[in-house]
């Protein structure tokens, strides 16, 4: 299979446009796992276990699916380390630690709105119009 021509004008980023590539790449990094692991990874380097142990509920399969996802795209990288038994070491790349700051940003916020948003879902579950 060859690489698509990144001159193709049909390849332009517009997320609302049905086939944007951007919308696969979003979908992959804000499930669950994904913006779990990315917001992990910008905490410095993690073996496999230990950033199962940090991203807490998440079983070793989808840990597994999803750091392949995020290196597929370019966010994380995989590198075995020569020892006995060998281990495997995930970090950031350059575009993963930039995508990191944003997605960062945008938790703080969330987690800051938090005591607002339960309020928010009170008057709506208490509302006789609903």
């Amino acid at each position: 299979m060859s690489a698509p021509d990144v001159s193709d004008a049909s390849l332009e980023a517009d997320v609302f446009a049905r086939n944007c590539g951007s919308r696969d790449v979003l979908q992959n990094l804000t499930g669950r796992w994904g913006l779990l692991a990315l917001l992990a990874l910008s905490e410095g380097d993690y073996r496999f276990n230990a950033l199962r142990r940090r991203v807490d509920g998440v079983s070793e399969r989808m840990l597994s699916q999803t750091l392949q996802t995020l290196e597929r795209d370019g966010f994380v990288t995989r590198t075995v380390l020569q020892s006995i038994p060998p281990r495997v070491e995930y970090s950031l790349t350059d575009l993963g630690r930039a995508v990191s700051v944003s997605v960062r940003s945008l938790v703080e916020q969330v987690e800051g709105a938090v005591p607002q948003v339960m309020a928010a879902r009170d008057r709506y579950d208490t509302d006789p119009d609903r």
